[in-house]
């Protein structure tokens, strides 16, 4: 039996549009921005305060990483969307299929 949106054929998918998703519109999914990590001890972080500053492993204008319930997906970069910060993705991250 084909699987259904698939030519039995040549395996080449058929055209989908965004009704044929919306049985998983609902779903909740958690999205992470990682703009850089940093490692110290407790007793480090124990002494910050307000205002302090904590270096991180990236530069200024490098790419962060965008996870999708803990699965890196898409790289991106911050933008500044009225008052709020935001971010927008510039590479798509293909992932193995297992």
């Amino acid at each position: 039996m084909p699987l259904e949106g698939i030519d039995a054929d040549d395996d080449t998918e058929i055209s989908r549009t965004a009704s044929d998703l919306e049985a998983v519109f609902d779903i909740p999914v958690h999205v992470t921005a990682v703009l850089g990590k940093s490692r110290m001890r407790v007793s480090q972080l124990l002494k910050l305060g307000r205002g302090a500053v904590i270096e991180l492993d990236r530069k200024v204008g490098e790419a962060i990483d965008i996870y999708v319930n803990n699965r890196l997906v898409a790289r991106g970069e911050v933008v500044v969307v009225e008052d709020r910060l935001g971010v927008t993705m510039t590479e798509i991250i293909k992932a193995d299929r297992r």
